[in-house]
């Protein structure tokens, strides 16, 4: 068997932040456009799609230097939250498992995610999984998500055919990501989307969680 690139999701995938990242983007949202805005939906967006949401929600231009003050506003407030107990983030379960199983292989890791590169980094830092992965594609790089596919592959620094790459994540946008670049799509049930819900988008293989011990199996007998 070839070896395989896996391409995980952060939010609702790995981890559960408990509302620590939406409350880091709203208040930054304030202080950056004076409101919150409209509701976020956060299931498989970019932040930078987000970003420009708000810049189109408010009636202004879009402007890339206040869409950097905007990340380094959130970036404050994002790590400040996540040492904030009350939010009761967590680490998914099943997750530590798997990824110290795939680390020992000849697969490789990253990310694929609407995060920006340091959100994601701050986030995965924080919840001790940084040490996995040591590339992504992230939601600074294009804020539309089914572009970011081909970087994450490009930046493995290896050839990976299509079908040997597994996109991992929890919404239908993931979903649709790693069918624009023809890879295999696993939808994992702990978001917002039921198993049913996710079913209806075709992935390849749908997961109530990333629990099981063969579980690492039956991903390699997707490819």
């Amino acid at each position: 068997m070839s070896p395989k690139l896996f391409l995980f999701d952060i939010d609702c995938t790995l981890i559960d932040t408990g509302g620590a990242g939406m409350s880091a983007l709203t208040e930054a949202a304030v202080v950056i456009f004076g409101s919150e805005g409209p509701p976020l939906d956060l299931a498989g967006s970019t932040d930078s799609g987000i970003v420009r949401n708000l810049f189109e929600h408010f009636g202004k231009p879009y402007d890339p230097e206040l869409e950097l003050k905007f990340y380094e506003d959130y970036l404050v407030r994002l790590a400040s939250n996540l040492n904030d107990e009350s939010f009761g983030g967590r680490v998914l379960e099943g997750v530590p498992s798997l990824l110290d199983k795939l680390g020992k292989t000849e697969h490789t890791l990253g990310l694929l995610t609407g995060n920006i590169a340091k959100g994601a980094e701050v986030k995965a830092r924080h919840y001790g999984l940084g040490d996995y992965f040591s590339f992504g594609a992230y939601g600074d790089d294009n804020w539309d998500r089914n572009l970011l596919g081909p970087i994450a592959i490009e930046r493995s620094g290896k050839e990976f055919a299509p079908r040997d790459v597994i996109v991992i994540g929890d919404t239908p946008k993931d979903i649709a990501c790693a069918k624009a670049c023809g890879a295999i799509s696993v939808a994992v049930a702990t978001g917002k989307f039921t198993f049913d819900e996710l079913e209806a988008f075709a992935p390849d293989l749908t997961l109530a969680d990333l629990t099981g011990d063969d579980l690492v199996d039956q991903l390699l007998d997707l490819a």
